[in-house]
């Protein structure tokens, strides 16, 4: 029989080896490029100008923003339909997962031209807050198989309809039970599925540009047109503060994450 117990061989090792160079080898890479000259002398006068550019706090904080504001109106709709689903409409499951797929397969290009299509002429596309809440409208769209794949895996782990039905016995309203009962015990899909809405939106680039966005994609492609250098040290120090903000989310919701779930399976 399988040994659980048995310790990893050679080989998983030189797998998991051979994949942290392929990880990691192109970030160092880019980092010795940013801090060297074609002659081999360190500089880092590239990542002080990134810094001093203002387009980049511009950009940087309204993709951030941004983000936010899809991951919060991405929780606020796909936990309820989640639930929802899951508790009273059981045989809607294979409509929700087919419209997960839908976003996967239509281009952002072409979205973001039908978007305009039925939209035009309307405070949407005449108004520059229109076409704010048209972009935050977009990425809530593409963010939305990814959001609702987490939440509804976290979903099927616990015992939704004992949860539903003891609250319901205490006397607790629908909204109680959803706030208080279920988004708690879904914490961390919640936060999982926001880790990717927000690696998305910090790195999308085609519904912002059409749009004509101020968004940190468009910038980058900016800058790598006119200035290399700056460009490889703007992306360093993008992966680094993407990580941060990730770690921040994740940090935001530890504490509520570490209580014990019930009602599980």
């Amino acid at each position: 029989m399988f040994d659980a117990r048995r310790r990893p061989s050679g080989l998983s090792f030189l797998a998991l080896f051979i994949a942290a160079i392929i990880l990691i080898l192109p970030l160092v890479a880019m980092v010795w490029s940013s801090i060297t000259t074609p002659r081999g002398d360190v500089y880092l006068d590239a990542y002080v100008q990134v810094f001093q550019a203002p387009q980049f706090a511009q950009t940087f904080f309204f993709s951030l923003r941004s983000a936010l504001i899809t991951i919060a109106l991405s929780a606020l709709l796909v936990v309820p339909t989640a639930y929802w689903v899951q508790l009273r409409m059981p045989r809607m499951r294979p409509v929700i997962e087919f419209l997960t797929v839908v976003p996967l397969v239509i281009p952002s290009l072409l979205m973001t031209f039908g978007l305009i299509r039925v939209f035009n002429n309307t405070p949407l596309t005449n108004s520059s807050d229109g076409l704010y809440v048209m972009l935050i409208g977009a990425y809530v769209i593409i963010s939305f198989p990814f959001m609702y794949r987490s939440v509804d895996a976290g979903m099927q782990a616990i015992n939704v309809r004992l949860l539903t039905e003891a609250a319901q016995s205490l006397g607790a309203s629908w909204f109680t039970i959803l706030v208080r009962i279920i988004f708690p015990n879904l914490l961390v899909s919640v936060l999982n599925g926001s880790f990717i809405t927000f690696a998305i939106v910090l790195g999308e680039f085609t519904v912002a540009s059409l749009l004509n966005q101020p968004a940190f994609s468009p910038y980058m492609l900016d800058l790598s047109s006119r200035q290399g250098d700056q460009a490889t040290a703007l992306g360093i120090v993008t992966f680094v503060l993407t990580w941060l903000c990730i770690a921040a989310i994740e940090r935001l919701g530890r504490g509520r994450a570490k209580i014990s779930p019930v009602g599980g399976r």
